[in-house]
């Protein structure tokens, strides 16, 4: 068992277009606030230096005193990634992890996939395989990309395609921005995802949908930033990746590794697409009116308005095959396990009859970080609802009518 602890589970992110890379500064810059790594990718506090047992050896490699991200950035056109390059976490990234076509995909799948995609797939999956190779315990690897533009679209499926059969076994999680019902950035939207559902239906394990206009609506009502930027979107996300990292990371007292992720919440192979909702996202005025209690932020959790894909989970249309609740920071198991029981007496939250118990829980002791400047305040105790429900659908019925209407 001592020895299960230190074993290191390594994840590889694989950061695709302009969405992945701007979603990847976010979260590398709360996994080194977290992890107390300096942006030149010091670490004062990490005593065995060279030796990778620690807890941030997950997401960090070691080069003596220096720490380097286990990530891949691609992205067929330079400007985004040039904002890493000159950005503030420059000296944190290997310059060789990043990787840029001359030309974009211009919003096409079929450029992202086939045309110039197809001249740095080479070059990435080799990026991949050194990084992997480093691993002495490679758990799987993050997908992150949107399906809603050329190069997170067409090279992403390109990739997970390379990916299934270089790593058949490893888990893949893909954290997917979905084209939102109202807000768009471009008309092929629909095309684009409908072509690159199928990779992520045949060549992931387990999708976070993530969708634009829902991430919107919770900043304006709970953080109160009139016209929020990609930023605050990003930074939200972030805090749910790093929530469903946490119990690689830290230690804690119930504690989920990757592999239960796809066993407890996908029942059927091809339906894995999660949703997801974060409690307590607050601003910082409000914080100090409000006592996130475990019972309140576990109920929050379950509103509709809180996930964050625009569909909504209740029943009795829409049923919940499986959830799972990861708690952070100060929460006792007692009051979990009363708060679950409160959910479930709930007439919205109806599971399906062939799998009633449907709940899986984690709690990690190490509370939620905030990087500076962000604008939610930072709670004693919060909580990630994944679940996989039915409502999903609807976010593809969406894409499918918006699909015909431009075809036909």
């Amino acid at each position: 068992f001592a020895h299960s602890l230190q074993m290191p589970r390594e994840v590889l992110s694989i950061h695709i277009g302009q969405c992945g890379v701007q979603l990847g500064n976010q979260c590398w810059e709360l996994f080194a606030l977290e992890h107390d790594i300096k942006p030149d990718g010091s670490c004062p506090s990490d005593t065995s230096v060279g030796e990778e047992t620690d807890a941030f050896n997950t997401f960090f490699a070691e080069a003596g005193p220096q720490h380097v991200p286990r990530a891949v950035f691609a992205d067929l056109e330079p400007s985004v990634i040039d904002e890493i390059r000159t950005g503030p976490y420059r000296g944190m990234f290997n310059p060789d992890s990043m990787i840029t076509g001359k030309e974009d995909a211009a919003s096409n799948y079929a450029r992202g996939h086939y045309t110039v995609g197809k001249e740095i797939i080479d070059l990435v999956l080799d990026k991949i395989r050194r990084l992997a190779d480093q691993c002495t315990g490679l758990q799987g690897f993050f997908l992150y990309h949107a399906v809603g533009g050329g190069s997170g679209s067409g090279l992403a499926s390109l990739l997970l395609e390379r990916l299934a059969s270089d790593y058949p076994k490893k888990p893949k999680l893909a954290f997917s921005v979905y084209p939102a019902p109202m807000v768009s950035t471009a008309v092929v939207e629909p095309y684009n995802s409908v072509l690159s559902t199928h990779a992520l239906l045949e060549y992931t394990d387990v999708d976070f949908v993530f969708d634009n206009e829902a991430i919107y609506d919770i900043c304006k009502r709970n953080l109160d930033v009139g016209s929020p930027t990609y930023m605050n979107l990003n930074r939200i996300i972030a805090q749910v990746v790093s929530t469903l990292t946490a119990s690689l990371r830290f230690a804690g007292d119930l504690n989920v590794d990757l592999n239960e992720f796809q066993v407890n919440l996908v029942p059927y192979p091809r339906i894995h697409f999660m949703m997801q909702a974060f409690a307590p996202v607050i601003s910082k005025a409000k914080s100090s009116h409000e006592q996130h209690t475990t019972p309140q932020i576990t109920s929050a959790a379950f509103e509709p308005a809180n996930f964050m894909v625009k569909c909504d989970p209740r029943g009795p249309d829409h049923r919940y095959m499986s959830v799972c609740l990861l708690y952070r920071g100060d929460v006792v198991v007692k009051d979990m396990n009363a708060a679950v029981a409160t959910i479930k007496t709930k007439s919205t939250v109806q599971f399906v009859t062939w799998n009633p118990t449907g709940f899986k829980q984690g709690i990690n002791a190490q509370k939620p970080c905030i990087p500076d400047g962000a604008d939610m305040a930072p709670p004693a105790r919060s909580v990630l609802n994944i679940c996989n429900n039915t409502a999903i659908a609807t976010v593809f019925q969406t894409i499918d009518y918006k699909f015909d209407l431009m075809y036909a």
